[in-house]
């Protein structure tokens, strides 16, 4: 990790631990959206890829997206599709548990997902266009939140931190070096001072253009779906 972004005296555990917990939210979202493809628009495991092959050529261009689509596409010995196979359960090292504390320590709220929506996307029949932009809008609130909890933290210790430089750093071969964080980038070279991504005219407006709302109303008129 580059000293001369994150110098002080313990910043470059919490920049670690943060971009781990983007990390969980990132694949939470992979998750949800292979959810919703599947069980409501009804995709096979190819054309889920297609469709993330499409994702990645875009706005969500991204190492996980990417690597997504060749899992959904991987084939066993026998010529079938793997990840149907794959018992649905995921170890931890108790490495989300720090960033959990850390947004309790420093009165941050960190939930990474728009996780009350993302839960009940198997009940909305939307358009693939639709998905991708309700992926990017909930990806926007994760990284905002990540970010406000590096500027508590560096608020409560005194820390001079970067971001644009934590953003690039981020881009150097992380797991989730993406194109997204190259917009990142410019909003704090635009604004140091930025308290919020979410105040930035460019997320702003892709927020706007996301269909959060709708999904939400659609979900409000269903017996089976809970908020």
């Amino acid at each position: 990790m580059d000293n001369r972004v994150v110098e002080e005296a313990g910043s470059g555990h919490l920049v670690k631990m943060v971009h781990n917990g983007i990390e969980y939210g990132d694949m939470q979202l992979i998750a949800e959206a292979h959810h919703l493809l599947k069980d409501a628009v009804g995709l096979n495991h190819d054309q889920m890829a297609d469709v993330m092959d499409e994702w990645n050529k875009g706005e969500l261009d991204s190492f996980l997206i990417e690597i997504a689509a060749n899992i959904l596409r991987f084939k066993d010995e026998k010529g079938e599709t793997l990840l149907p196979k794959i018992h649905d359960a995921a170890g931890q090292k108790g490495k989300g548990k720090w960033i959990c504390f850390a947004s309790l320590e420093y009165e941050t709220p960190i939930t990474l997902i728009v996780s009350d929506i993302h839960s009940c996307y198997s009940s909305v029949k939307g358009e693939r266009v639709r998905a991708s932009k309700d992926v990017y809008a909930s990806k926007i609130a994760s990284y905002a939140q990540g970010f406000m909890l590096l500027a508590e933290a560096s608020k409560h210790f005194g820390w001079n931190l970067n971001y644009g430089a934590i953003d690039l750093m981020w881009r150097g071969g992380c797991i989730i070096r993406s194109r997204f964080l190259g917009d990142i980038k410019k909003a704090f070279d635009s604004n140091p001072n930025l308290a919020n991504l979410l105040l930035d005219n460019f997320f702003k407006d892709a927020v706007a253009k996301a269909h959060v709302r709708f999904i939400l109303c659609s979900m409000l008129n269903r017996d089976d779906c809970y908020i």
